[in-house]
């Protein structure tokens, strides 16, 4: 499974002028201060969502902290954390109400490039917090089981991944609603019947 994880995105943050697969960063436990760094950034499903909230619109850290609910403190703790390792970038200042200074931040589409093996229940996690109070007809969901092969799972990995990273490359609509995609393949608990 690492060998898959490899090749694929652990957070598609959909920024579309992001580096092709060629480009792909796989993070890995190690002594490298700078991978422990983005490791820890990408650990997190706080700073995750503040990725998507950044995709497609800059926001300020009062933006974000006012969006997903945290003090503002807090949140300047974490896009810092996010600034530092690369996956946002801070814009031109700008006036704000009543002539503050504002500092809007954006994501880079470094995360739709980095993969962390063993970062699925983070991803999870930031799943079920980014559906949380939805109403049923705000999902569309399919479930499905399957016995295949390795090769044809690589196969359905791949295509998977193909159809993703396509959408991402063509650029947000600028008529299009936010959305957002999330896949799991697992190893499904179903063993043979036992023979009568």
């Amino acid at each position: 499974m690492t060998e898959d994880r490899e090749r694929r995105p652990v957070v598609p943050d959909a920024v579309p002028d992001a580096a092709p697969d060629a480009d792909r960063i796989t993070l890995h436990a190690s002594d490298d201060a700078e991978q422990q760094a983005m490791a820890r950034a990408l650990s997190s499903p706080l700073r995750l969502r503040v990725l998507r909230l950044c995709a497609f619109e800059t926001r300020t850290n009062k933006e974000l902290a006012g969006l997903l609910h945290v003090n503002p403190g807090t949140m300047l703790h974490h896009v810092r954390t996010l600034v530092q390792t690369g996956f946002l970038v801070a814009e031109p200042e700008r006036a704000g109400a009543g002539g503050a200074r504002e500092v809007p931040y954006r994501a880079t589409g470094l995360s739709w490039r980095t993969s962390i093996p063993g970062g699925s229940p983070v991803l999870v996690e930031t799943f079920l917090q980014q559906i949380d109070g939805l109403a049923p007809d705000e999902l569309d969901v399919s479930w499905m089981g399957l016995k295949i092969n390795a090769q044809h799972r690589e196969e359905l990995q791949q295509r998977l991944y193909d159809l993703m990273n396509e959408f991402k490359e063509r650029g947000p609509d600028p008529d299009g609603e936010t959305l957002g995609l999330f896949t799991a393949l697992y190893a499904d608990d179903n063993p043979p019947a036992q023979p009568a």
